[in-house]
This record gives structure tokens, C-alpha cells and sequence, in this order.
């Protein structure tokens, strides 16, 4: 069926068509939800970046769970998995507003308590195997924060940039030393050309243009702070879910 071919990626693999899709429904939704936010009065701030990234582990946890055949939900896996971590955190964002409200407790406290534990939660199922690929993974990304730190730059572009970084040196280590592969379409057709090296060169390149055209082209501080956001949450997402793989040998 049409609507299973869409809504289960994972049973007939990631093609133009639905990466295409997913893109579309994943620019409407953070618009939405950037509005929902001004609703809300949630500033776009290092407070709320540092509220929703246990939520980011957690979805990224169980996605891998999924692969490990641990958890099997519509609701686990892309594109489900978004929408379920996204009701999750704006949920519990709006109890933690109200308790602000109400209590004078400020929210980002309530929001990341409350990741914390259900990321623990998710973590207790993985086991650690495979330390020599969290070595290496770590031995290739650790340039770039050295990097990054001699780079006159904003702090916030250096955090997202490391996150993609980060995925893409994962990426490269687990296909050129453990045997993964690659599902999503560019990136797959890029590697099948030039080997695994060319995703960590054209993720820096792609991260770094857009986040140097945002802040050229753009001059809503706000909205500017919630584009990068979402950009360092997409890396941070893929990222963390391939190297919880590569560390358990899923």
C-alpha cells in the first residue's frame, strides 16, 4: 500500500521520494512549533538547548533499540519516532511552563529533570560492547573541537557544527571499520562515489554554509537562534543513535 510505503521506511529502504516527504513535513512541523513556542513565551535560548537534549538521547536510544529488536513500534522508528519525541517534550514544556506559572520553579529545571528520566529509562536496555569503535570514533572527532575552539566564530555555530561533525565522523568510523552502510539517499549516493571520507567533508561544508547564511541573511535573533537549534538537533539525533549502535554492535 501507498501509506505503508511511506509511513514504514525501514521495511522497503529510504528512496527520493520519501526523503523528499519527510523534508517537507519536517520544515512544516518546526515551523509550527516555533510558532507554538511565541505562544507558549518560550525564549530561544541556551536554556531551553540545554532542556531538550536528554530528549534527543532518548529518541535517539530508542530508535536504536528498535534496530536491536528490543522495541518494535510504528512510534520508535522514522519518520514516527519524531512526532512521538516532539509530543513528549512539548507536553512535558507546557506542565513545565505552567509549574513556572504557578510555583515560580523555572521550566528549563522541570524540562530537563524530567528527560533525564526517561532517558535513563531507555539507556538501562543498552549494553556497552564495543569500546575499541567508541575509541576510534572519539580519536577521529577529536580535531574538531580543537579546531573549532581556535575558529573566531559564534559559540552557538561551533556547537552545532560539532554535532554534525560528530555524526558524520561516526558515520565514516562505523562504515569504513565495522562494515555499516549508509540508508539515507545523498549521502549513500555521495559515499558509493568517493568512500566514507567525503560525508565528513560535506557535512562541514553544507553545516557551515547554511549556519554563515543565516546569520548573513537573516537579522530575527530569535528565529535565527530556533533554525540553528533545530540544525543541531538533527545532527545531534543521527549522531547519537549511530554511535549507540557502533558502541552495542547493532
Amino acid at each position: 500500500m501507498l501509506l505503508d510505503y511511506f509511513l514504514f521506511p525501514q521495511s522497503s529502504g529510504y528512496d527520493v521520494p520519501k526523503t523528499f516527504l519527510y523534508g517537507i513535513v519536517l520544515v512544516i512541523a518546526s515551523y509550527l512549533i516555533y510558532k507554538l513556542l511565541g505562544r507558549m513565551k518560550v525564549r530561544i535560548d541556551k536554556r531551553l538547548a540545554v532542556a531538550v537534549s536528554p530528549f534527543v538521547v532518548f529518541g535517539s536510544a530508542v530508535r536504536m533499540l528498535v534496530d536491536a529488536g528490543i522495541f518494535s513500534s510504528y512510534f520508535f522508528v522514522t519518520p514516527g519516532i519524531y512526532f512521538f519525541v516532539a509530543a513528549v517534550v512539548l507536553s512535558l514544556l507546557a506542565l513545565s511552563v505552567i509549574l513556572e506559572r504557578e510555583k515560580n520553579i523555572p521550566y528549563y529545571k522541570t524540562l530537563f529533570t524530567s528527560g533525564l528520566i526517561i532517558l535513563s529509562a531507555a539507556i538501562s536496555f543498552i549494553d556497552i560492547v564495543n569500546a575499541k569503535g567508541v575509541f576510534v570514533v572519539i580519536l577521529f572527532f577529536l580535531p574538531w573541537p580543537l579546531i573549532l575552539k581556535i575558529v573566531k566564530w559564534k559559540k552557538e555555530n561551533k556547537i552545532v557544527t560539532a554535532l554534525h561533525m560528530f555524526d558524520a565522523t561516526t558515520t565514516f568510523t562505523a562504515m569504513t571499520f565495522f562494515n555499516y552502510y549508509e540508508q539515507h539517499v545523498l549521502p549513500s549516493f555521495l559515499i558509493s562515489i568517493f568512500g566514507p571520507a567525503i560525508f565528513i567533508i560535506a557535512k562541514a561544508a553544507v553545516i557551515i554554509s547554511i549556519l554563515v547564511a543565516i546569520d548573513k541573511y537573516s537579522s530575527d535573533k530569535q528565529f535565527n537562534s530556533y533554525l540553528k537549534l533545530c540544525i543541531g538537533i538533527m545532527g545531534a539525533a543521527t549522531g547519537t543513535r549511530d554511535f549507540l549502535r557502533l558502541a552495542a554492535m547493532v
